[in-house]
């Protein structure tokens, strides 16, 4: 039986050697994750978020979520990290959960919410792994479309949709058979589900109840 907390194995292609080094120079990149396509930027560096900001035409102050190669990548941007938010982890990643925890002080501005939050996840999708892990630091995470548009759930839906804006565009065949991530935040150890997606709340409770 193959455990949740394995990582998927990278893969190694000369698109994904240009996509990394693309995103080490502040360049954009779309890649696939295990829900849809993602419009991928150093989330450590802020004229590569803005760059993607100017080509989601997204509002300031809305925040974008990121993807991590591994829990630690993940905790780490967080200023503290609730007990429930690490058994939700064990319990499903990699996979489409998106976790909101206190921002570390620090972080770009763009990637925190309202309430001081930022969003994490470690995806299922190798290549989505391989770019955070490559990388060395989280990606964002954002659905590859304009604000206000269908998310793309094929490469060429992007390419119609930023064009030149973006420097590489990783193949990953048709997406979108399954729903986006579900995003939970916390208050103290209860749970707030944000965005009820892949993982519904009666699982999200089973495996916690589960952990005790």
């Amino acid at each position: 039986m193959t455990s949740r907390a394995m990582i998927p194995s990278e893969p190694r292609t000369a698109m994904l050697d240009k996509a990394v080094e693309a995103l080490r120079r502040g360049e954009l990149v779309v890649y696939p994750t295990e829900t849809l396509y993602a419009l991928g930027a150093d989330a450590a560096s802020p004229l590569a978020l803005r760059r993607l900001f100017a080509a989601k035409v997204r509002e300031a102050g809305k925040p974008v979520a990121l993807i991590a190669a591994d829990p630690a990548m993940a905790f780490a941007i967080a200023r503290d990290i609730p007990g429930a938010a690490r058994r939700l982890a064990k319990a499903f990643w990699p996979g489409p959960l998106t976790l909101v925890m206190p921002a570390k002080a620090g972080l770009p501005e763009s990637l925190v919410g309202a309430d001081g939050g930022v969003g994490v996840r470690v995806s299922s999708h190798p290549i989505a792994h391989a770019l955070a892990h490559r990388l060395g630091r989280p990606i964002t995470a954002t659905s590859a479309n304009s604000a206000g548009q269908p998310p793309s759930t094929t490469i060429e839906q992007a390419r119609a949709a930023f064009g030149r804006k973006v420097k590489v565009y990783l193949e990953g065949g048709e997406l979108g058979g399954s729903p986006p991530s579900t995003v939970v935040a916390f208050d103290r150890e209860a749970i707030k589900v944000l965005r009820a997606a892949a993982i519904p709340r009666r699982r999200l409770e089973a495996a916690l109840t589960g952990a005790r």
